[in-house]
């Protein structure tokens, strides 16, 4: 059976990719799975220079999922791309560089970093907070969405994708002026703000009191918010949240998603 997909110029072998964040990037995980078998490895965020995360804890269970407070922990750009692309090209899998950053230089700084290298697409991570705009997500404020999607594609080789936030009033408009600035696709949702208190110890759980929440159940708001995307712009989209089974995949396809990603 054939199960190819283009999505933004790019022949995939199938829609399956997996999350950012979730994967590593693929070396963790292929003991347990063939890399060269998925569509692709959207590898976890990589910014111009290592960060160290947050503190621990940083991972709570949830009803229905899990929260996390990781912050972005990588080893910067230089050495993935000596040794985590290298490697995955070994594997013979098709590549989706995640890409983080605290201002719009050092997005580009990475971009332009990767423009010689064998990758497929660039996954945009907009939720990240831009330092030069008092801390507000770059995702959550169309015109910082608009001018950073301008500014990526200016400097890109391989298509760009840029990850939406369900952390807004109207993800339409972030996916409107994402399309504007040049994206050539995009992906959502990424995971939805969220808090866990120890009743017990009177303390938040998370040692950053809030994380991202993903699993299952946020399934019904990545559906809703594809669909809004899908009818809203023309751009394909990459579809992710509460992926559970393959019925849960053809649900966010029949959504308008291309592709679909797995995480938690």
């Amino acid at each position: 059976m054939n199960l190819e997909v283009k999505l933004a110029g790019v022949t995939f072998k199938n829609p399956v990719t997996t999350a950012s964040g979730t994967f590593g990037s693929g070396a963790e995980y292929e003991e347990f799975v063939d890399l060269s078998a998925l569509g692709a490895v959207t590898t976890k965020g990589v910014a111009n220079v290592p960060w160290e995360g947050n503190p621990t804890p940083r991972i709570a269970e949830t009803y229905g999922g899990m929260l996390n407070a990781v912050g972005l922990q990588n080893p910067g750009i230089e050495l993935f791309c000596e040794r985590d692309i290298p490697h995955l090209k070994e594997k013979n899998a098709s590549i989706i560089v995640n890409v983080c950053g605290r201002t719009v230089e050092d997005y580009v700084e990475v971009v332009e970093r990767l423009s010689d290298e064998p990758v497929d697409l660039l996954e945009i991570n907009v939720s990240c907070p831009n330092v030069k705009a008092g801390g507000i997500a770059f995702g959550q404020n169309p015109d910082a969405l608009y001018e950073i999607t301008k500014a990526i594609k200016a400097k890109a080789k391989q298509p760009i994708v840029m990850k939406l936030s369900p952390n807004v009033t109207d993800i339409t408009e972030m996916a409107k002026a994402a399309e504007a600035g040049g994206s050539d696709a995009l992906s959502l949702i990424n995971t939805i703000t969220g808090m866990k208190i120890d009743i017990h110890r009177r303390k938040f759980i998370l040692a950053n009191q809030t994380g991202g929440m993903s699993g299952p159940a946020i399934k019904p708001v990545a559906v809703r918010m594809i669909y809004q995307v899908h009818k809203a712009c023309s751009l394909p989209i990459i579809g992710m949240g509460g992926v559970m089974t393959g019925e849960d995949a053809i649900e966010l396809m029949m959504a308008g998603a291309t592709m679909v990603a797995v995480g938690t």
